[in-house]
């Protein structure tokens, strides 16, 4: 019996062992991150420096300027080396005819005669440095417009970026002034439903009152859950805009109002090119000008200065650690190419490249029409939902003044429930309509601020 004790005893000793061996083992949890708070530009600059988009773009800024400096090494010398053996175990013959070399030897005595030797070794380092070439010269007249381009491009993306944010930040804060006045409306219904319960004890109203007040707090306790679903999934857009990580809580320190959506309209002047759309497209009809420039040019002559230098050696037998069989040679000169005809394939491209530049220009007329439209509807429409939201803001404090009173009369006996009802469903009416005009208005303010170059 003893014996079954002690082993019993062995036996826990080791589980517990065990136990905290694997308890020691499990990795531990990681910290909880540190809440973010935001404000709505803070939220832009932080998807300025994470969001894919613009990485992508500074990448491909970086890219350009690699490209440029392979432009630049066009125009400086280039220096190459080279070295050959070769082995001929038999060397080719050629037949010559031995009367040219002596008069006593018959007119048309072939002898078979070998130029060359088994053994041959050549080192060579070569120097070209272009004097004038036409393309080159228009590839480095050029780096600085495409670095333009690519500059140019990433503003593109910044703003397209920040138009994001800000739509989906204030989508997030329009949601949640929602939620807060649901939840005013939930505790005050709250509170109505319970004094209408103690009144019930009392046999002063019908149950139905009380039924209708648990239905209507039904009702907003529904829709403040799907309130705080379209905060929460307009919080995870938030983030997908910002290029951050979904895991990561953040607090929006901003808050929508109407006299800050009326702010942003002003009548300041305006010029195309403060739009980084148009300033984009000219900079890309000066890359199509400088490209019809280089053909062009290509009907122009090539100069360029070449220089070689090297060793070489010669044998029958493989003894070239022999210094004196070995011979240097140098040459350098001057190459001057041009092309006489080419089938008027220049002609053709130089045609293609004008027809690029006018196609570029059109584009541009184009785009002007397009920024008036867009300024004109982005004008009228933050125009539009300012009245709208002032509207419906006044709306929505008439309603609660409605519904203030009506409680009330409720309260004081000489209201029915009836009136409760439809005071209650005409304040939902307007806050609903309170929180569409202020989140619509919030849009037109962001599109009327990138319609006139403001982003």
């Amino acid at each position: 019996m003893q014996l079954d004790k002690k082993h019993a005893g062995l036996t826990g000793l080791l589980l517990l062992m065990i136990f905290h061996c694997a308890m020691a083992q499990q990795p531990a949890k990681a910290p909880l991150q540190e809440t973010i708070s935001l404000s709505a530009q803070q939220a832009v600059d932080y998807a300025l420096a994470n969001q894919a988009s613009v990485r992508s773009a500074k990448l491909d800024e970086l890219i350009q300027l690699a490209k440029n400096k392979e432009v630049s090494g066009m125009a400086l010398p280039t220096l190459a080396g080279s070295g050959t053996y070769q082995h001929n175990p038999i060397v080719q013959k050629q037949l010559i005819d031995a009367s040219n070399f002596s008069d006593s030897v018959p007119k048309g005595t072939l002898v078979p005669f070998a130029f060359g030797l088994k053994f041959n070794v050549i080192g060579e380092v070569t120097l070209k440095q272009v004097l004038f070439d036409p393309s080159v010269l228009v590839a480095l007249q050029a780096r600085e417009t495409l670095e333009q381009l690519a500059s140019k491009s990433v503003k593109k993306s910044e703003v397209d970026v920040k138009v994001g944010v800000y739509k989906a930040y204030y989508n997030v804060l329009s949601a949640r002034r929602g939620l807060e006045i649901l939840g005013n409306n939930i505790t005050n219904l709250e509170k109505l439903l319970n004094e209408t319960k103690e009144t019930y004890k009392n046999g002063l109203v019908e149950k139905l009152d009380v039924d209708r007040l648990v239905v209507q707090l039904t009702n907003l306790r529904t829709e403040e859950t799907k309130l705080r679903n379209v905060t929460e999934v307009g919080l995870a857009a938030l983030k997908y805009q910002m290029g951050m990580a979904i895991q990561q809580p953040i607090k929006l320190t901003d808050t929508l109002s109407t006299a800050e959506i009326r702010s942003a309209i002003a009548s300041e002047q305006f010029d195309y090119s403060q739009r980084i759309e148009y300033q984009l497209l000219q900079t890309q009809k000066q890359a199509y000008e400088y490209d019809l420039k280089r053909y062009k040019f290509q009907k122009l002559p090539t100069l360029s200065l070449f220089g070689t230098g090297g060793m070489s050696r010669a044998s029958d037998q493989f003894n070239y650690f022999n210094r004196e069989t070995w011979y240097g040679y140098v040459s350098y000169g001057v190459n001057l190419s041009f092309t006489i005809f080419s089938g008027m394939q220049r002609r053709r491209k130089e045609d293609q490249a004008f027809l690029q530049v006018k196609k570029a220009e059109l584009t541009l007329e184009n785009t002007k029409l397009g920024i008036d439209m867009e300024q004109a509807q982005s004008t009228s429409s933050l125009r539009n939902n300012i009245l709208t939201l002032e509207a419906q803001e006044s709306n929505m404090k008439l309603a609660e003044e409605v519904y203030n009173t009506t409680q009330i009369k409720y309260r004081e006996g000489v209201g029915s429930s009836l009136e409760m009802s439809t005071a209650e469903n005409e304040l939902l009416t307007a806050q609903n309509n309170y929180f569409t005009a202020l989140y619509n208005a919030a849009v037109a303010k962001v599109d009327y601020l990138k319609a006139y170059g403001k982003l």
